[in-house]
């Protein structure tokens, strides 16, 4: 199992500081028994998850670094060569 690490962590609490609120008031509201509180409890759901969207889509701390630094081309040839057979695909996975 992979281990948390820091910006793991800064991700989960910037969903857990954006969802929390939201997941009070809807517990609250059902606790009322007013039905509005599972609409926030579905928005906050929404809200816990969208860090790890956002990160998922716009890629890791690895991708922004290699967007800011570029790749050469002799690696995008011999990626191109590795993509084609599946010992290719383990040799990439063991560059990383």
């Amino acid at each position: 199992m992979k281990q948390l690490g820091i910006l793991d962590m800064i991700q989960l609490a910037a969903g857990f500081a954006m969802a929390g609120p939201m997941f009070f008031i809807g517990l609250e509201f059902l606790r009322r028994g007013e039905l509005l509180g599972v609409g926030f409890l579905v928005i906050g759901g929404f809200a816990l998850y969208f860090p790890t969207y956002l990160v998922n889509q716009v890629g890791g701390p690895r991708t922004w670094i290699r967007r800011r630094i570029g790749s050469s081309g002799t690696d995008s040839d011999e990626e191109e060569q590795n993509t084609s057979s599946n010992s290719g695909l383990l040799a990439r996975l063991r560059r990383r």
